[in-house]
């Protein structure tokens, strides 16, 4: 996971930035206000579905072999 937070120069974590990686962008972590004990965040993610589920159909099929 690579954290991608800066609001002062618009850096968040977008699915075109995400897109052809492995990893996975986080961004926008926050503190989940509606959780009354506080323990829960919020936050933005971003990942590559296609290269994901590829990876994954692809261990499937490999399996089933």
């Amino acid at each position: 996971m690579i954290v991608v937070d800066d609001p002062a120069n618009n850096k968040y974590p977008l699915p075109i930035d995400a897109s052809g990686h492995g990893e996975v962008l986080a961004g926008r972590i926050r503190q989940d206000v509606s959780n009354p004990d506080g323990t829960g965040i919020d936050m933005f993610v971003a990942g590559d579905q296609l290269l994901k589920g590829a990876a994954y159909n692809a261990v499937q099929i490999a399996e089933l072999l």
